[in-house]
């Protein structure tokens, strides 16, 4: 058996086995304590190194188990296991497993047999858990472990003085005392012991030095057990002395019926498992939180039953009605006084008004093992008077609201609840409604799953429908709940109705919050920032966080990051519901947000783009300027998502010119992440809502932003038509400006289809352009890309001096992304001429830039690219980092064919075949040259 309550060892018969270097035996000492679960190895080398662990330590991890499975290969019944993420200590029993059985087998039973077992887990102990195991895991779990050593201390003394063993305890409770001196459980002992050793003077007379030393210490009086166990003392109570003498008091069981289907919630059944677990000593209560419909009542139910065994003297349960029809929650007074009669306390013993009753029942349940159930509390102060102040008591709490001071002021433990996952809620159904149904409409009952969206309540109502109407298939259940929504999951039973359900939770907000709780249901967008939030509410910043948490707090939002915001989707269609008329400008407003915010990040981005507002100021809106690119990048990343939604809204609402902006803002954004897709879409709308503005540069700008996505997706005929369109517009309107413009596009989606000549043709047309125009701005940009096309053709002088030119320019106009563009195309071009040392500093100059500034697709095609010179100088470990680095970044940006083709030359190079290609001087390889993207 391993043993971990002293030093951690092992033996095979009388030999100690050994276990290695101090860090090798805290790896075992990880896993034991955890024994049968597995460890994931992220938790594993946080607990053995700590929190700032090299990157070498999940090797040196590997090392260790492997040394510790060769160790512990002659100890039986004891194995290391690898499984999916983690490792697994399979073992049928450690000191530690065993002392926790016999604590909680002595649970209920005779006081005599919980002497046996307390005293049989306690000889157990030889010395400090973990002895010899180091580290900030290891000193918590270890204190953890010696506070449970404590309680089962303490039980043991309890069940002894429940047996008349006062006399001998005296002494061992006299050094505890002096140890603890503000203990009131150990206190109340010694009181006992002292009284039942004869000794009554000398208990009363240390009952007074103990008040005296709390009232000077921490200013408060003896608890209300330790009063009444004093008033005992004094009136004589002859049960304190007869152990034979004792009341048979009533023995609740008041809990409702367990769930009849339940799936899932490990998690959380793992959550209240644990607040079990760590409850000896002080009163643990786990605080059920979520929104109305989510599950709380059920989990709580089902967990209770399963650990009812744990709670031998009874247990209580209340609906404190904190949600209900008729908003009237159960008064504190009500609840205790239902608690008293159930345990039997005759009414003419119960004193009158509520501080009163509830130190009486606190007084009653005092050194049971009860379990109180307090469900669908409405907030804290209804709760205190239940709380029992005993240890031996768990309380369970559920609530809509998050109970924040319960957390504070009592310790609660707070397990959240959140919607069922889609494999939770396909076994909810198939529990329900049998694996044949749900077989047999596999379509359909993915379409349920998704709307329901892991709501236990939307699933039953969708359970009940199908029951009561056998007939219908599950495709007409699923299209009745998209067709009507919340509509479908209506009943005339308030409690099996989830709009119902919802309103009584939105009934306990005030009126300010039930306004902003409506204008979140008509934000567009996956989840909402704090300047956005307060955009849409018209309030500050600092006014805005505070009603977003009490939304959290009463469970209709959730924080999912900080400083983001989210709604549940039946939530949400819920709101969306209560929002009145005239909500018309808060939507303005939030639209101006998300437009003017994209327009600051934009400028960060790309220089061209700074300082062309195009935006008109909106009152009432809220931005946090932006500093540089990495915030600017940041807030493109968290709200792109988002974007595309807002985008969306503003065309349904007409808004055509923040359709336009929106897209124009986030196109740069876009062209970093390589998200063509994305960027088609949103140029789809723009194009549309161009038409209605009646602004002939929007159109044409339209239009070539459309071929430039249809260019990045490899729809080069399409773009090459859409750009010959842009040229028509352009000169219709005489505008030369956008004509050079789209020459450049033209020039590259020529490129990209393989035509180098015309792409050469137009960039050159461009590029004159630019210059008779004295457009400064672009004249870097189009040098680089004369360069880079000559490069193509073979003509490497003409493309050095073109592309050195343009390194110039952008070097005096501080234009450090196109710097790094430049700097790239001379890396295949010194490449190309078979400089290759050359090659390398350039692309590793410019993939410096890319990285800095967030250009992840302009960053894959450099290291796509550095690998060729690498392996013409037969630095084949160099090509091979750079080319896996590049494989990664296209796969993480959906470039499936590059990320293909690259990982074949890759696997070629590690499997050093002979005839692998070595790219040498004058080499090109167009597939992966033509696609790149910031030449434009």
């Amino acid at each position: 058996m391993l043993e971990l309550l002293g030093e951690v060892t092992a033996h095979v018969g009388d030999r100690p086995v050994d276990l290695g270097a101090p860090r090798q035996k805290s790896v075992l000492g990880a896993l034991a304590v955890d024994a049968g679960r597995v460890v994931p190895v992220e938790r594993l080398v946080e607990r053995v190194w700590g929190p700032d662990a090299t990157p070498r330590a999940r090797a040196t991890l590997h090392g260790y188990i492997s040394r510790l499975r060769h160790a512990l290969a002659e100890v039986e019944d004891v194995s290391i296991v690898r499984r999916s993420g983690g490792y697994l200590l399979q073992t049928s029993e450690t000191d530690l497993s065993r002392f926790r059985a016999l604590c909680v087998g002595a649970r209920g039973l005779a006081d005599a047999e919980q002497v046996r077992l307390l005293g049989d887990a306690l000889v157990l102990w030889r010395g400090d858990a973990l002895t010899g195991v180091d580290g900030e895991w290891a000193a918590d779990t270890r204190e953890r472990l010696a506070a449970e050593r404590l309680a089962a201390e303490r039980d043991l003394v309890d069940a002894r003085l429940r047996l008349g063993h006062g006399e001998e305890l005296v002494a061992e409770l006299s050094e505890r005392q002096a140890t603890h001196p503000l203990d009131e459980r150990l206190a109340g002992q010694y009181l006992l012991a002292l009284h039942q050793a004869g000794r009554t003077a000398d208990a009363l007379e240390h009952y007074r030095r103990f008040r005296r030393l709390l009232v000077g210490e921490l200013g408060t009086e003896p608890g209300v057990a330790l009063q009444a166990l004093h008033r005992r003392i004094l009136e004589a109570d002859p049960a304190l002395i007869d152990t034979n003498t004792k009341g048979s008091a009533a023995v609740p069981r008041q809990l409702p019926a367990a769930p009849s289907v339940f799936v899932g919630r490990e998690e959380e059944l793992e959550a209240l498992d644990a607040a079990l677990h760590a409850g000896s000593g002080v009163v643990v209560i786990s605080a059920i939180a979520g929104t109305g419909g989510i599950g709380k009542t059920q989990l709580a139910l089902h967990w209770a039953h399963l650990h009812a065994d744990h709670y031998p003297d009874g247990q209580l349960f209340v609906d404190l009605r904190g949600f209900c029809p008729d908003g009237v929650p159960t008064p504190p007074a009500a609840a205790v006084r239902g608690f008293l009669d159930a345990l039997g306390i005759d009414t003419a013993a119960v004193p009158s008004g509520l501080d009163a009753q509830a130190a009486l029942y606190r007084s009653t349940v005092a050194r049971r093992r009860m379990l109180v159930v307090l469900d669908n509390a409405a907030d804290v102060e209804q709760i205190t008077p239940l709380l029992p102040g005993a240890s031996s008591c768990t309380v369970l709490v559920t609530s809509r609201r998050k109970l924040n001071g319960l957390i504070v002021r009592h310790g609660a433990r707070h397990v959240p609840l959140d919607p069922l996952t889609a494999d939770e809620s396909r076994g909810l159904l198939v529990r329900q409604l049998g694996a044949a149904r749900v077989s047999a409409e596999p379509e359909a009952i993915d379409t349920l799953i998704a709307l329901c969206d892991g709501f236990p309540l939307a699933l039953a109502i969708i359970v009940c429908h199908v029951r009561t109407r056998p007939q219908l298939p599950l495709t007409a259940v699923a299209a009745e709940l998209r067709e009507l929504g919340l509509g479908a999951l209506h009943d005339a039973d308030p409690t099996a109705s989830l709009p119902t359900v919802l309103s009584w939770s939105v009934r306990a907000l005030t009126t300010r919050q039930r306004e902003v709780f409506a204008l979140l249901g008509i934000a567009p967008g996956a989840d909402i920032g704090l300047m956005a939030a307060a955009s849409l509410f018209d309030l500050s910043p600092a006014h805005t966080g505070q009603v977003l948490r009490q939304l959290e707090e009463a469970s209709l939002l959730d924080q999912h990051s900080p400083g983001r915001w989210q709604m549940h989707d039946l939530v949400r269609a819920y709101a969306t519901r209560l929002a009145p008329e005239g909500m018309t400008a808060a939507l303005r407003r939030l639209l101006a947000h998300y437009t003017q915010t994209s327009r600051d990040a934009a400028g960060h981005l790309h220089p061209y783009r700074r300082n062309r507002s195009g935006v008109d100021p909106v009152a009432g809106v809220r931005c946090r300027p932006l500093g540089d690119v990495r915030s600017a990048i940041d807030w493109f990343t968290a709200e792109h998502r988002n974007l595309l939604t807002v985008q969306a809204a503003a065309a349904d609402h007409g808004q055509h010119e923040t359709v336009w902006q929106l897209a124009w803002a986030t196109s740069t954004y876009h062209g970093r992440r390589g998200l063509a897709q994305d960027e088609l879409a949103m140029w789809i709308a723009a194009r549309t809502a161009a038409t209605h503005l009646h602004a002939p540069v929007q159109r044409i700008q339209a239009e070539r932003f459309l071929a430039s996505a249809y260019t990045d997706l490899g729809w080069h005929e399409h773009a090459i038509r859409q750009l010959h369109e842009a040229l028509e517009l352009a000169d219709r309107h005489g505008n030369l400006e956008q004509r050079a413009l789209t020459y450049r596009v033209l020039a590259r989606a020529y490129g990209q289809s393989g035509r180098n000549d015309d792409a050469f043709r137009y960039a050159t047309d461009g590029l004159e352009l630019f210059e008779a125009l004295g457009d400064h701005a672009w004249l870097g940009a189009s040098l680089n890309q004369v360069g880079w096309y000559a490069s193509q053709l073979a003509r490497y002088d003409v493309a050095r001096t073109h592309c050195e030119a343009a390194l110039q320019v952008h070097r005096r106009q501080g234009d450090t992304l196109a710097e790094a563009s430049a700097l790239d195309s001379l890396g295949f071009i010194e490449h190309s001429s078979g400089r290759h040392d050359r090659a390398i500093a350039h692309y590793r100059a410019a993939h410096v830039v890319f990285r800095e500034l967030g250009d992840l697709y302009e960053a894959a095609n450099n290291l796509d690219a550095l690998g060729h010179p690498h392996i013409a100088l037969g630095q084949h470990g160099e090509a091979r980092a750079v080319w896996q680095e590049a494989v990664d970044l296209y796969r993480r940006q959906g470039r499936g064919d590059a990320a293909t083709r690259l990982q074949r030359r890759l696997d070629e190079l590690i499997a050093a075949t002979p005839d692998y290609p070595q790219w040498t001087n004058g080499s090109t390889d167009p597939k992966i040259h033509n696609g790149r993207n910031s030449r434009t």
